[in-house]
């Protein structure tokens, strides 16, 4: 499925938050010293954010804002330093619970970076997710609210 049409539906039938501006978008990579890819850019100029399925504070699946993501590192462990993880991995889904998906910006191949499930008892132990932003959003939105990949018999370890 398209980006364009995955966004469509994110807009018709999940909670998204208004569109990042470009200055939003050039703002978070001048801090975060690293470009979005071209789905994670069509996402944040489409919506700086979202909660899909639900909209609460419990929601399983809640794709930070811009000023959200940062160091997952930092978010997990509360440790800037690479005893607490690479520096590469960012977090871009809250799971709740300190439980985050993560991209890593050091693995991106074909010009998308990869998204991993880093769970808070085991960071900075991972369990790869989906190859792109856009193939997690596509599964994300067939699953039910479900944590498709703890259901998939293709669990791999990183």
């Amino acid at each position: 499925m398209s980006m364009e049409s995955l966004l469509a539906e994110v807009s018709r039938l999940h909670f998204p938050r208004p569109p990042a501006t470009p200055a939003q978008v050039a703002a978070f990579e001048a801090r975060a010293g690293w470009k979005l890819d071209e789905d994670l850019r069509a996402f944040y100029l489409r919506c700086d954010g979202c909660d899909l399925f639900i909209s609460s504070p419990d929601t399983r699946f809640r794709v930070l804002p811009l000023e959200k993501i940062q160091r997952a590192r930092v978010a997990i462990r509360a440790n800037d330093k690479d005893e607490a993880g690479a520096p590469s991995l960012y977090t871009l889904v809250d799971m709740q619970d300190s439980d985050y998906l993560v991209l890593d910006v050091a693995r991106g191949e074909s010009g998308r970076y990869p998204l991993f499930d880093a769970w808070h008892e085991t960071f900075p132990e991972l369990v790869a997710v989906a190859s792109s932003f856009g193939e997690f959003l596509e599964k994300a939105l067939r699953s039910g609210d479900r944590a498709f990949w703890l259901d998939d018999s293709e669990l791999r370890e990183v």
